[in-house]
């Protein structure tokens, strides 16, 4: 397959373009109306799935660099990640809640040139501390960031749900592998547990199958608390140095993972990260937005 996929190809798999749309789901009220030179998701936006790129899975280069590989492949949302060079030109500048002002307004003018919005920020530090955490919170809704995704401190929720609630911005708790703290699902929800329902779980299901734990069974048990998606496949289960695969040629089950979803009735962000650095990497996200959107055709169909 070539590094990247034609415009025809993706049009032909999504079979239509769109200029915009409006979904609404958990934590989401979207309209937006990008400028994309094609759209690789139409038939995954009817369910309210809004699929989008990790901006960790071109660490490599700047978040800039990031913003314009999103749009050509067809897909409006972005995550970003702290720490990425902003850009080629300073090095030392880092897409971060200390970025200038200047800065950020140039960051939402090329977002918005490109028809990307950028919908999710992490994983990001949060803490007890009000003063420290607030920071992250006005970053956020400054730049019109829905979902922080991050792994707080069990101390810290008090003022996680203060912030939540007082900004309207989720924080959906990310798990690394085994041994972080949050490896396991039922931590998780031990942590959400009578919490606003603001605060849930960033699924990333390649560590949940790094840590020996079946995606769907965590999915499962998560039901009501998930607000968003670092969705994996990987070649291997149970395997720490297991690497990405494009989706549904894996160990990860991601058609029934999908299925389980459409069950629970959820609507929200997908992010496509990659921590594999494949030499094939944009045609490998084209075939993961091509297996999902043609998945997501497949159930709208059904109804």
């Amino acid at each position: 397959m070539k590094a990247r996929l034609h415009r025809r190809s993706f049009l032909e798999a999504t079979g239509t373009l769109a200029a915009g749309f409006t979904l609404s789901g958990l934590g989401h009220s979207v309209a937006w109306a990008g400028q994309l030179p094609f759209h690789a998701a139409a038939h995954a936006e009817k369910l309210g799935w809004l699929l989008g790129c990790q901006a960790y899975t071109f660490r490599h280069g700047s978040f800039h660099e990031a913003i314009k590989k999103t749009a050509s492949l067809g897909l409006g949302y972005i995550e970003a990640y702290p720490g990425q060079r902003l850009d080629k030109e300073n090095p030392k500048t880092r897409m971060d809640v200390g970025l200038a002002k200047p800065l950020r307004e140039e960051v939402k003018s090329r977002l918005s040139d490109a028809g990307v919005k950028l919908v999710n920020f992490g994983v990001c530090k949060l803490v007890k501390d009000e003063a420290e955490s607030r920071r992250t919170f006005d970053f956020a809704k400054e730049m019109g960031v829905e979902t922080l995704v991050a792994e707080p401190p069990k101390n810290a929720f008090d003022t996680v749900e203060k912030l939540c609630d007082e900004y309207a911005i989720n924080v959906a708790i990310h798990n690394h592998p085994k041994p972080s703290f949050y490896w396991d699902y039922r931590t998780v929800l031990d942590v959400c547990k009578g919490r606003s329902k603001r605060i849930g779980a960033c699924c990333d299901t390649g560590h949940w199958m790094r840590s020996g734990i079946e995606p769907l069974e965590a999915l499962k048990a998560l039901e009501g608390r998930i607000i968003s998606f670092h969705l994996k496949d990987l070649n291997q289960y149970g395997v720490g140095q297991a690497h990405d695969v494009p989706w549904g040629t894996g160990k990860g089950k991601i058609r029934e993972v999908l299925k389980e979803v459409r069950r629970q009735k959820f609507q929200g962000v997908f992010s496509i990260e990659y921590e594999h650095a494949s030499p094939s990497l944009l045609s490998n996200i084209a075939e993961c937005t091509r297996f999902f959107d043609a998945v997501a055709a497949e159930m709208a169909a059904k109804g």
